[in-house]
């Protein structure tokens, strides 16, 4: 039997009298790609923080590669891809230099590379096809070229499962591409990969299941069932629904 390595069983979150997760729960297997669909502040930011450790619940439990999510964070097991507006692209790192941080936990207090880190490095580079461009300041890249930089610096760090915060914002057709080359790339070699995204259109090409999250996980299965309609009218309202009547 496969051990999951995401589990979150029946987790509640409060930002003070905010609700932001309602008993949510979700189990995810290795070597699978799960779009997380939902609207805004509808826990999706939230449910990523859980399983990264940075926000701890106030009720439920989750465990990440069989551990605590802090445990699975120092032992760099979970990459992530963050939104763009959350990070500061103005920052003075180059390319390189990002990718190099989800060496970091391999290094010591004096974060010197070595050079078994500077070749994961490279070679996560010539990945997500960014070598060309190592020595840049992170901010120059174009918009889907940040995001690979920051899949990247997951390769490097070895994680066996990725958090990626709507990585197709913004992004052009090409990048989105090669995203969703690499992504199947990586779910194909093992990694366990959680994608949040407003893209419904991709999700069936990109994804082998999809989960509607409101505070808690409506529906979780297979994309073709998740999009359907009626369903995602219990994530998005009936005017869902009701533009699905109409185009049909």
């Amino acid at each position: 039997m496969t051990t999951p390595t995401i589990q979150v069983d029946n987790v509640t979150v409060h930002y003070g009298e905010v609700l932001a997760l309602d008993g949510a729960s979700l189990t995810l297997d290795p070597a699978r790609i799960c779009g997380l669909i939902g609207m805004n502040g509808s826990g999706k930011s939230t449910l990523f923080k859980v399983i990264m450790g940075m926000v701890k619940p106030d009720a439920g439990t989750v465990h990440v590669n069989g551990a605590s999510p802090s445990k699975a964070r120092r032992e760099g097991g979970v990459g992530y891809v963050p939104q763009s507006e959350d990070v500061d692209w103005a920052f003075p790192l180059s390319v390189r230099d990002v990718v190099m941080m989800g060496r970091y936990g391999r290094q010591g207090w004096t974060r010197r590379a070595s050079k078994t880190d500077k070749a994961a490095v490279e070679h996560a580079l010539e990945r997500v096809e960014l070598a060309d461009y190592a020595g840049r300041q992170i901010g120059q890249l174009s918009g889907g070229q940040k995001k690979r930089a920051f899949v990247a610096r997951g390769i490097a760090q070895g994680a066996t499962i990725m958090l990626l915060d709507e990585p197709f914002a913004g992004v052009d057709k090409r990048s989105e591409a090669t995203m969703t080359r690499l992504l199947r790339e990586l779910a194909d070699s093992g990694c366990t990969i959680l994608i949040s995204t407003h893209d419904l259109h991709a999700l069936p090409e990109l994804c082998d299941e999809a989960v509607l999250l409101n505070k808690k996980v409506l529906l979780h299965g297979p994309p073709e069932l998740v999009l359907q309609p009626d369903h995602l009218a219990l994530a998005f309202g009936l005017d869902v629904l009701n533009r699905g009547k109409e185009q049909g």
